[in-house]
């Protein structure tokens, strides 16, 4: 039996009698990070220190949390259990799981690219590596932030010559206080909508600094830029502002047509999941023996690994997390 294999209620380890961010009930979960989909219903949780407080305000309150430091070990039954880093938000964590000489790693979301907001991604050794493959084709490649950011300044600066407002859609969790954080707030007035300012709240809390924001309300702010999650495209709340230039800052922008299906002005190929070349090197400094691959793009990767001498096939579950 293999250290980690997949349930119906996703994927368990035996010999500790956990599962790392189940999809169905579990006595005993260990959480990557703080999105939605990723905090099932369980009877107690193991998360990373750092993310303590987002997943608190994702759980139910009475929700039996038990935080602990990256790289400090734990034992659970036999196994050895630590949680790492892995630069997708803030709180995000691999899962390392050691048992009778055997090491696994689960990496959860992860992202290679430099973010002011969380910790770096830790790269960790080990005999089988369980790797996303959100973005696992070639063609998804990330500029770098600076470039984003100008590109973001421009379009903003240009809205506020047209009489406009700024709207630019992100995920509420990570990705808006990313962006945020690379803001130039001299530009002009930053608002943000309740579900990215709660969050914000969690992040400086923590000691993450993040510029000057107020919370949107009804009253329109010509030249301003207003962060909003996707939902809000299109709805009555972004309405009220008058006339405005939406974007979505988004991995998929690099897939043409996206923008205009969505019904947006600007899109910007921004993620917190690793691209292509990053999702390579983050499996090379691994030295795994064999990669599992899940999500996203997870055929065509083992087929590239494959074909280039290592050993790795799909692993299919619900930790899909379309990213907006």
């Amino acid at each position: 039996m293999s250290l980690l294999e997949i349930t119906p209620n996703g994927l368990y380890c035996g010999a500790g009698e956990f599962y790392i961010d189940p999809w169905g009930p579990a006595e005993r979960a260990v959480l990557t990070h703080a999105h939605a989909a990723h905090g099932r219903a369980a009877g107690s949780y193991l998360v990373a220190k750092p993310g303590e407080r987002l997943v608190r305000a994702l759980l139910r309150p009475e929700a039996l949390i038990e935080c602990v430091d990256y790289g400090g070990p734990i034992t659970i039954g036999p196994v050895r259990v630590s949680l790492h880093p892995s630069g997708h938000i803030l709180g995000s964590a691999q899962v390392r799981v050691e048992h009778a000489g055997e090491v696994w790693v689960f990496s959860g979301h992860y992202k290679l690219a430099h973010d002011p907001t969380c910790d770096p991604f830790e790269p960790l050794v080990c005999h089988t590596f369980v790797t996303e493959a959100t973005y696992g084709l070639p063609i998804f490649r990330w500029r770098p932030d600076a470039e984003v950011r100008d590109t973001i300044h421009s379009w903003w600066r240009a809205n506020q010559q047209a009489g406009r407002v700024s709207l630019l859609f992100a995920h509420p969790f990570g990705k808006a206080q990313r962006l945020l954080a690379l803001l130039d707030s001299s530009i002009g007035p930053i608002y943000c909508h309740e579900a990215v300012e709660s969050v914000n709240r969690l992040y400086r809390e923590h000691g993450i600094e993040l510029p000057p924001a107020s919370a949107a309300n009804a009253i329109p702010y010509p030249g301003s830029l207003i962060l909003a999650p996707p939902s809000a495209n299109g709805s009555a709340w972004a309405k009220r502002f008058g006339p405005a230039s939406n974007a979505l800052a988004s991995g998929w922008m690099r897939i043409r047509g996206t923008r205009r299906r969505r019904s947006l002005d600007r899109g910007f190929a921004f993620s917190d999941h690793a691209d292509w070349p990053a999702l390579l090197r983050a499996v090379e400094a691994t030295r795994a023996e064999a990669v599992c691959v899940t999500g996203g793009f997870r055929g065509a990767m083992v087929r590239w690994i494959e074909e280039h001498g290592g050993a790795a096939f799909a692993l299919e579950g619900q930790w899909e997390e379309a990213e907006p």
